[in-house]
């Protein structure tokens, strides 16, 4: 099965998410569109050393939306062209920036979805103003008809506003939570295995 994993911003934690679900899912790893540094993949790998990762279809030089970024490097990104990795088992695929990132004039991060025949695994925080991003984000995925695994919760730190946003989140959803990921003092290769062994209850491995 291939997962997308696009999130309600930028910096909401999809590196992180897909590191977990790497490990859960003892999955691939590949991030398509690549916008500056640090790269994502380096990152997966020192926190999933055993993961399996291919190598992106486009590696832009600016940390700026992948449109921008294209363009300033003098290119621009054809999806039709971005070719799928073979794999012999579960592919995480790791979107760049929100789910309506451009990736060139027409194009959003969103619509490779279908074109890489990937079910959808939802990033959300917890802010002021995160019901909103989180449930605008959902009637767009619900309005294209794609298929959602679940949401999954970053960044958490036990207050009752947080518990609150998050129960309305899945009820207005309809959306199930895969797992909570807590404030961590630390990012490691610890901290992912601990979250990916609940995470893998949640699928058929």
């Amino acid at each position: 099965m291939n997962y997308f994993v696009t999130a309600i911003g930028t910096d909401s934690g999809k590196t992180v998410v897909s590191a977990i679900l790497t490990a859960a899912l003892k999955a691939d790893y590949w991030k398509p569109v690549q916008a500056g540094q640090p790269y994502d993949s380096d990152t997966i790998r020192s926190l999933v050393p055993e993961a399996v990762i291919h190598k992106e279809a486009h590696v832009l030089q600016t940390p700026a939306s992948p449109h921008a970024a294209a363009k300033i490097d003098g290119i621009e990104i054809d999806p039709n062209q971005i070719a799928v990795p073979t794999v012999t088992t579960d592919l995480i695929i790791e979107g760049a920036g929100g789910a309506l990132v451009p990736i060139n004039d027409k194009d959003l991060i969103i619509d490779l979805v279908p074109k890489f025949s990937a079910e959808v695994i939802l990033v959300s925080n917890l802010y002021l103003g995160s019901i909103n991003h989180t449930l605008l984000t959902v009637e767009l995925l619900k309005s294209r008809g794609y298929p959602v695994k679940g949401i999954i919760f970053n960044d958490f730190g036990g207050s009752d506003l947080e518990k609150d946003s998050m129960d309305v989140i899945l009820k207005q959803s309809g959306y199930n939570c895969l797992i909570t990921i807590n404030k961590e003092q630390s990012i490691n290769s610890a901290m992912v295995q601990k979250y990916a062994q609940s995470l893998a209850d949640k699928f058929e491995v």
